[in-house]
């Protein structure tokens, strides 16, 4: 059903292919001073208004129990920061006010100590310090050094230590440390590089499950005595991806993992034996989060199939399952046992419904909704959901894409949004975005899962790693085609978005498919590998060289080089729209600004958005707004018109 408003002027305009405002010298600086604009005009006011609606939608996002309510983390202002709710879809009342976003909490397991640790950087650089927030008197404390980088933050079963990974000491080694909140602290592991996490703390505390990140298909899992130090390696003789590790009460550990399979799987590791036993072997899809109660008697975990989640819980150590109540269809994650162990909290979103917080309890068996996120001036019976498609490839293989189409007859212009990672995966989740570009624009939106995606199997995983790199562009080539296949879309109208990885993602496509692309979208892209490998951040140096590749080896270096689209940019003649965080750790701002400098220099037309106090994309509601309306006017003046 169409939504029930008048169509803009601007809009109506554009979709006949009439002239959409007139044109407006660029202005140097965006009007709130933190934005550097160049190329983009002035924006319309009738656009603004008709996007408000679509910007004024809210999410919320459980982040654990407090006492019988539970903390959330939602926006009401210009940033997310911290809420308590006390009931079942009772107030919000606010506990953080902060400039900066709050980027997430974790609670103490222990009532007597009243509080939790949330996470905090400054302008988007990543750099997270941690604060303790004493829920009795209402106090912060800063746990961190104030300049490291600090994540991972995990509680010990009493309570008293808060473990977590740093780079303080060199500001690149991920090391583990331990603190109480009197100030004692302790050293559990240092000087063994990047990509180490504690996954859990063993009932007794004595022991520690900590594991490295080497790869998206390697990962390996170790046990550290506290006291000692001594780490031993768990499953050694393994060479493949783990994800999540706990202890249960049996004295066994529990992890995910695709040793033995395509899909990663729950196991469960009888740690006097060495038995592995796979606990959802028969499940052909990923086991993507699970979470352990603070008794270790109950398992929650989710499954992600084809995109979408199911959720299952079960008795430990037998395995017999635990009837729930049936969820809305959607996507659940941030699995949050209450400490009593009887209830099982957890975010909940979809297509057409912002994320919200639950919880089932499971004496009752009943489904609780402790918040109801406000869609703006939406209505929740408009929103679209999209169609899983499969579309063939140039080897043959069907890539899954879902596709939105607009409430009224086509055909269709399209926008193709194409997900970073690379090893991300695109899944039907609320975009207010995505529903204004379908009822206000009239345009179809496609997100399609190019190989190397997450969650269909450890082999589509690796189709892209390596000199195979390009032929994820030419799913995009193939895309194109069955565009041109089908009748409600207008291939002669098609243009292509995304970030980070996406980012590079679009430049490519346009390298290879200018000629049939009209415009390009690029969010905090990769414009050269090499000097993308050369400047990101130290602690993230290791790990994306072995998803790209390492640029210091000579043979690489030049494979790199050969695709990297700036060295290529006499191939892309398409209009471009370019933003870009200026304190990006990820993807520096210098792999936007020289891919700007030679677009501009080929004579290409470039609107670029410059964030000063954002990193990796815009998280303030201000800077995501005007990046909004310059989207949704550039799509106009590039994509609708005839």
């Amino acid at each position: 059903m169409t939504i029930a408003r008048p169509l803009h002027c601007c809009v109506a305009l554009a979709i006949a292919g009439c002239a959409v405002v007139a044109p407006v010298s660029p202005p140097d600086e965006a009007p709130a001073g933190n934005l550097v604009v160049q190329g983009v005009p002035e924006l319309p006011s009738a656009l603004l208004s008709g996007l408000a609606r679509y910007r004024n939608t809210r999410s919320a996002r459980l982040l654990g129990w407090l006492g019988d309510g539970v903390l959330v983390a939602t926006r009401f202002g210009d940033t997310t920061q911290l809420h308590r709710v006390a009931a079942p879809l009772g107030m919000r009342r606010q506990i953080t006010f902060f400039d900066e976003p709050v980027a997430g909490a974790t609670v103490n397991p222990n009532p007597a100590y009243n509080g939790f640790v949330y996470v905090k950087d400054v302008g988007g650089s990543e750099f997270y310090q941690l604060f303790w927030r004493d829920e009795g008197s209402g106090t912060d404390s800063l746990l961190s050094d104030g300049k490291s980088r600090y994540t991972r933050a995990s509680w010990s079963p009493s309570g008293r230590w808060l473990g977590y990974s740093t780079t303080e000491r060199n500001g690149m080694d991920s090391d583990l440390h331990a603190q109480d909140l009197n100030g004692h602290k302790m050293v559990l592991q240092q000087g063994e590089g990047v990509g180490w996490r504690i996954e859990d703390w063993s009932p007794d505390e004595r022991r520690v499950l900590i594991s490295r990140y080497l790869s998206v298909n390697e990962a390996r899992l170790y046990e550290l005595d506290v006291a000692t130090g001594k780490r031993e390696r768990l499953l050694g003789h393994v060479t493949a991806a783990f994800g999540a590790a706990a202890y249960g009460a049996d004295g066994a550990i529990y992890f995910t993992s695709d040793m033995g399979g395509e899909f990663r799987r729950l196991h469960r590791l009888h740690r006097d034996t060495g038995t592995v036993t796979a606990l959802t072997e028969d499940t052909p899809w990923d086991v993507e989060t699970f979470a352990v109660s603070h008794a270790r008697d109950r398992l929650a975990y989710v499954t992600n199939e084809d995109g979408s989640s199911r959720l299952f819980a079960m008795h430990l150590p037998d395995g017999a399952f635990i009837a729930l109540p049936a969820l809305p269809s959607g996507i659940v994650s941030g699995l949050r046992f209450h400490p009593d162990g009887t209830r099982l909290g957890f975010t909940l979103r979809s297509a057409t419904t912002p994320a919200d917080a639950y919880s089932i309890d499971f004496e009752s068996r009943a489904l609780r909704r402790w918040t109801r996120s406000e869609l703006g001036g939406l209505r929740p019976q408009d929103m679209v959901e999209p169609e899983l498609i499969r579309f063939p490839s140039f080897d043959g293989r069907r890539i899954p894409a879902f596709v939105y189409r607009p409430p009224r007859p086509g055909p269709h212009p399209v926008l193709v949004n194409i997900h970073g990672g690379p090893e991300s995966q695109a899944r039907p989740t609320f975009s207010p975005s995505t529903q204004y570009y379908l009822h206000e624009l009239g345009v179809a939106v496609i997100y399609p899962n190019v190989r190397g995606s997450r969650g269909y199997g450890k082999s589509y995983l690796l189709l892209d790693n390596g000199r195979r790199r390009e032929n994820s562009v030419r799913d995009i080539g193939a895309l194109l085609d069955w565009i041109d296949r089908a009748p409600d879309l207008d291939a002669s109208r098609v243009a292509v978005t995304g970030g980070s990885y996406g980012g590079y993602m679009v430049l490519a496509s346009l390298v290879h498919y200018g000629d049939r692309l009209r415009a390009g979208i690029e969010r905090v892209g990769i414009s050269n590998f090499v000097t993308f490998l050369r400047n990101t951040q130290p602690y993230r140096q290791d790990l994306r060289r072995a998803e790209y590749g390492d640029e210091r080896d000579p043979a690489m270096r030049a494979f790199l080089q050969s695709i990297s689209p700036l060295n290529r940019v006499r191939e892309i003649g398409t209009p471009l729209l370019i933003s870009q965080g200026q304190n990006d750790p990820r993807v520096p701002a210098s792999e936007s600004e020289q891919i700007v400098a030679a677009l501009r220099e080929q004579g290409v037309p470039v609107w670029y958005v410059l964030a000063k106090d954002e990193g990796h994309g815009f998280r303030k509601k201000a800077n995501r707004d005007y990046l909004a309306a310059a989207t949704a006017l550039f799509l106009q003046r590039r994509l609708l018109a005839e």
